[in-house]
């Protein structure tokens, strides 16, 4: 994934910016700001993923389609959200 060439066509083909972390031997490495940032992010995205996998069982929808698999998606993370939010108790 941290080839420029991949994340080049990732973004012109689908505008999606994908940001990895740097090695010790890459030549363009960014700011220790901007790595700090990132890890940052980066737990709060493993925190929320881990909710969604222990709490509401994201991992084990059964669908028979993709429409179905969507609407199960959708209806779990809609509930993840009114629960963050505090509209609903969980």
């Amino acid at each position: 994934f941290i080839s420029r060439d991949l994340q080049k066509r990732l973004y012109e083909e689908y505008q999606m910016a994908l940001w990895t972390p740097s090695r010790k031997n890459q030549k363009h490495r960014p700011s220790e700001a901007w790595e700090k940032w990132i890890q940052q992010k980066r737990k709060v995205i493993e925190t929320v993923f881990s909710v969604l996998v222990d709490q509401y069982r994201i991992t084990e929808i059964r669908a028979n389609s993709m429409i179905g698999f969507e609407v199960a998606l959708d209806g779990i993370l809609l509930a993840y959200s009114l629960v963050t939010l505090g509209l609903v108790e969980f």
